[in-house]
């Protein structure tokens, strides 16, 4: 796999700093039951990276300060780590909101099929990445048979409440684009979704739209097709200034699985870590109340977030 961190920084993307630290995006290993094209974490069922009992526990400590108010569980597949049902129920134990990135076929996977049942049980928000609502791009994206089984996916979660008119339990979809272009307009997306869904009886509350970014697997795809310079002008010619307020990682660090503390998911990927006096900041040592007014790390895959509409772990910016 081809490196494009040399690609992106330096760079030119301006400088910006932290708000008030309200949620922890903890990923949980880079294990999955999935290998898709797009994903930036270069995850996949062969990834051995796992967080152990005792990182989880630290990340738990952070909880108790009572100052997050939200968990934000990734990977890989965050399901596939043996703590997350324990993390899941002490973090709502605490009165923190835990949102589970879940790609949905795992909920049919052997020794998960009361997976659905459990999130339902313990009012976890999943946010579910379905690329698109055709069959023919899921399956070229994500391998043959995803479609099918992330339909069994929806119909499981609606089954419980998911998603439905009125209910507690939010199921949110993602949509990534299929190659080096930015998503579309995401309240129209999330209206085709919604018609086409709806046609096998399908519900979710909301689409959210997110850019790829050129790093790991799909900045590897672009070097090896010479586009990516292509792209990654696309990212900086379709720059919004008013998008640089909103951006996630002002009210967010990412963790990965050994415990050490990042600007965002995508910086973990660059390995481009939240520094301190002793070198790299781990969450046993993270105190949300210092870090208001702090530099973030930032690179020209940053445009990535603030181009056209913006991008977010929770979708368009504006």
């Amino acid at each position: 796999m081809r490196d494009t961190r040399p690609y992106l920084l330096p760079g030119t993307f301006p400088e910006i700093r932290r708000g008030s630290l309200t949620t922890l995006q903890v990923n949980l290993g880079y294990r999955c039951n999935q290998q898709c094209q797009h994903c930036h974490v270069n995850a996949g069922p062969r990834r051995t990276e796992n967080m152990t009992a005792e990182t989880v526990a630290d990340v738990i400590e952070v909880l108790r300060s009572g100052v997050i108010r939200a968990l934000d569980l990734t990977g890989g597949a965050p399901e596939l780590n043996p703590h997350f049902r324990a993390l899941v129920t002490t973090a709502r134990d605490l009165g923190v909101h835990v949102i589970d990135r879940c790609n949905l076929t795992i909920l049919s996977e052997p020794g998960h099929e009361d997976l659905a049942e459990f999130l339902a049980g313990q009012g976890v928000e999943v946010v579910a990445s379905l690329p698109c609502y055709l069959q023919e791009n899921v399956d070229s994206q994500r391998g043959k048979g995803v479609y099918d089984a992330s339909m069994l996916g929806l119909q499981k979660l609606n089954a419980l409440g998911y998603g439905l008119p009125d209910s507690r339990l939010l199921l949110n979809l993602v949509y990534n684009p299929l190659g080096p272009y930015l998503p579309p307009s995401q309240e129209s997306l999330e209206n085709d979704y919604r018609a086409r869904l709806a046609e096998q009886g399908l519900a979710f509350s909301h689409l959210l739209t997110i850019t790829n970014m050129p790093i790991k697997r799909f900045g590897s795809m672009l070097l090896s097709k010479g586009s990516f310079d292509e792209y990654l002008a696309l990212l900086k010619l379709s720059y919004q200034e008013d998008n640089l307020a909103n951006v996630m990682c002002r009210s967010l660090v990412s963790v990965d699985w050994q415990g050490y503390v990042y600007d965002c998911d995508f910086n973990q990927m660059l390995d481009m870590p939240v520094s301190c006096e002793d070198g790299r900041l781990h969450i046993r040592d993270l105190d949300p109340a210092t870090m208001p007014g702090k530099a973030i790390a930032v690179g020209d895959h940053c445009f990535g977030c603030t181009a056209g509409q913006g991008s977010s772990c929770g979708g368009a910016l504006s």
